[in-house]
């Protein structure tokens, strides 16, 4: 039997959008709490955006908040409003922040790690087995002003060569029309979407989240 396969839709900031992506099947809801990204969110608006979802649906997601190095004020301020389930490093922390914030919130901690070739993959392991999930993505472009959502795919076929203990999603350059071919290469049983399913920079299309999240699953059920 194959493993289900697990979607996070990432860099949510409006209402439609969240619901399509809760009503759709999507595991991880993610919330960008990072100033300089496009999609960027208060505290206050990813309560009101979740505020939304029924309650039978919320229990069965995980919410993520989205984080670059971020000081344990910067998490306060979102818990204040939000209880996540997860939070995303995607800076430079080390895997003693990671297992510091495992501990102090009681929350998944998700690694993000940059990606261009198989040498990268080798930042992954000290990570591996203290974060609950890595994400490998694309590496940002020089002069990016944040580190995810860029658009850009790297190599999917080498992940391949990659064998840990912690399970990890698939980021970077995906979209409905390449997510099936990505998982395919890459081996991904998880997948994580920003750009790739948005009408206009930071701004989502519902039937762009419900054409990826549909042309994952089947990928998912035809391995």
């Amino acid at each position: 039997m194959s493993q289900p396969v697990l979607i996070k839709i990432c860099g949510l900031t409006d209402e439609d959008s969240v619901e399509t992506a809760a009503g759709a099947g999507a595991d991880f809801l993610g919330f960008v709490f990072c100033p300089a990204s496009p999609r960027n969110v208060s505290p206050e608006r990813a309560a009101e955006l979740l505020a939304g979802v029924p309650s039978e649906i919320r229990d069965e997601l995980r919410i993520v908040g989205l984080f670059v190095d971020p000081s344990d004020a910067d998490i306060d301020a979102v818990y204040r409003h939000v209880r996540l389930d997860v939070i995303q490093l995607h800076g430079a922390e080390s895997p003693e922040r990671v297992e510091e914030l495992r501990l102090e919130y009681g929350s998944e901690v998700i690694k993000a790690i940059g990606v261009a070739s198989a040498a990268d993959l080798d930042a992954a392991k000290p990570y591996d087995g203290i974060a609950d999930w890595l994400l490998f993505d694309a590496r940002p472009p020089q002069g990016a002003s944040c580190p995810g959502g860029n658009g850009l795919a790297f190599p999917w076929s080498v992940m391949r060569g990659w064998s840990g203990q912690s399970p990890w999603l698939l980021a970077g350059g995906l979209t409905p029309d390449n997510v099936a071919a990505a998982m395919a290469e890459s081996g991904a049983v998880g997948v994580d979407v920003s750009s790739g399913v948005e009408r206009a920079l930071g701004v989502k299309d519902p039937e762009r989240i419900a054409r990826f999240i549909i042309a994952a699953l089947d990928a998912g059920e035809g391995e």
